[in-house]
């Protein structure tokens, strides 16, 4: 069974008098532990789409499932909760909090949505600084150490809190092409050493190349090959 379900998925926008397809009639399922990408052009969906999958905007039209739950008809403060206990993000300007130290960054979410007692949420903030290499990095702040140490932070943050699912919308956007390298390869040990799915929306071909599979969106409908197809599975 996939971890995400995605059955004719449309959303459509209002910009002012005009209506404005976003994704038409999108159907894909994702399985647990996968490492994929939605790929395209920039206003082709992905973002769109990981917003939805991520509980962070509705579809106009269709049914979206994550974990077993039918996430479409979630009210706001639901779709946070769920967010909190499920799925991490990462994102292309890292989203770093600056008055907060990069430990305090990544133990923000684990104050946010998790009970946890101080004492086990530095446990965990400790643990997660090891596994991507940023303990001595700790006490600094965000403007003090570099793009790519933000991004393993912002890594970090995503997985504190143990979700199934990690969405990173153009994580390597902002890094050079070593770093990129390094924080790709980052994040597929994580996949395979906790089984986190990881989805990706980019157009960067260092991550296009590190994939399980892709999904190419063109004018919000899935692709194969420049044809329009039905369902995809993974």
């Amino acid at each position: 069974m996939g971890l995400v379900r995605l059955e004719n998925i449309d959303k459509n926008y209002r910009v002012g008098e005009v209506e404005v397809e976003a994704l038409r009639e999108v159907s894909v399922e994702i399985g647990k532990g996968a490492f994929v990408s939605f790929i395209g052009p920039s206003g082709s969906g992905k973002t769109t789409l990981l917003n939805i999958i991520g509980c962070l905007d509705k579809p106009s039209r269709g049914r979206a499932e994550v974990a077993g739950q039918e996430i479409s008809g979630f009210s706001r403060r639901r779709a946070a909760e769920f967010r909190g206990e499920n799925i991490g993000f990462v994102f292309q300007s890292f989203n770093l909090l600056p008055v907060l130290t990069v430990a305090e960054n990544v133990e923000y979410p684990l104050v946010m949505v998790k009970k946890i007692a101080a004492a086990e949420r530095k446990r965990l903030v400790k643990q997660m600084l090891e596994v991507v290499g940023l303990a001595d990095q700790a006490g600094k702040y965000p403007d003090a150490i570099s793009g790519g140490q933000k991004q393993r932070v912002a890594v970090a943050r995503a997985l504190v809190t143990k979700p199934e699912l990690v969405l990173a919308d153009e994580p390597t956007a902002n890094l050079d092409h070593a770093t990129a390298g390094v924080v790709m390869n980052l994040m597929k040990r994580l996949r395979n050493e906790f089984g986190t799915t990881f989805i990706f929306s980019t157009h960067d071909p260092r991550i296009i190349d590190q994939v399980d599979a892709k999904f190419t969106l063109l004018d919000g409908r899935l692709t194969n090959n420049g044809s329009e197809t039905g369902e995809y599975h993974v």
